[in-house]
């Protein structure tokens, strides 16, 4: 059953939604201006859930509604200021995330396995996104953009991966068998 565009937008809608308040979990880390959040949680929740379109969608919704100054932002942060700030590489890198995690679970399926691919892709792409535009904003080396921007979170992220393909297929599939989103191949 093919769903309505106001129901497709609800869903767009949703997703930002749930990446706006995963970004309030917000853990700070000594000497780095980049606290750990939920953020990298919700984009690979939102596209392992939603899928490549509507899941970007809801990415660039994010990234737009905060860019605005509404405070979805970690820290209930908003504003330009805070997309060319030390941690606004990791918000634009968001986008290329989806799609590119998106483009891999269309093409290979969604799977356990392949959703973990997917989501640690994704937290690859984050983390050269942030690291690279980090060592620039705040004017580090490569090895000091790499040791704050990076090596504290790739841990973390493969857990947060991990848990983003697993919640994110269940989810997925009971949303499909009930109807509310449309099946995967």
């Amino acid at each position: 059953m093919k769903k309505s565009s106001t129901y497709q937008y609800v869903l767009t809608a949703f997703g930002a939604a749930i990446v706006s308040v995963l970004a309030q979990i917000s853990i700070p880390i000594p000497l780095s201006p980049v606290p750990i959040t939920g953020q990298t949680l919700a984009i690979g929740l939102v596209v392992t859930i939603l899928g490549t379109r509507l899941g970007t969608l809801s990415v660039l919704l994010y990234i737009l509604i905060g860019a605005t100054g509404l405070p979805v932002y970690s820290n209930f942060s908003g504003g330009p200021s805070i997309l060319f700030g030390p941690t606004g590489g990791y918000i634009v890198g968001f986008l290329p995330t989806a799609i590119i995690m998106g483009l891999y679970l269309k093409k290979f399926g969604l799977t356990i396995p392949h959703a973990i691919v997917s989501n640690v892709i994704g937290m690859v792409i984050t983390l050269a996104f942030g690291t690279v535009w980090l060592k620039f904003a705040m004017n580090l080396s490569w090895m000091g953009a790499f040791m704050s921007g990076a090596a504290p979170f790739i841990i973390l992220g493969l857990a947060k991966a991990v848990l983003a393909a697993w919640v994110g297929v269940i989810v997925r599939r009971r949303l499909e068998s009930a109807r509310l989103i449309e099946a995967t191949a």
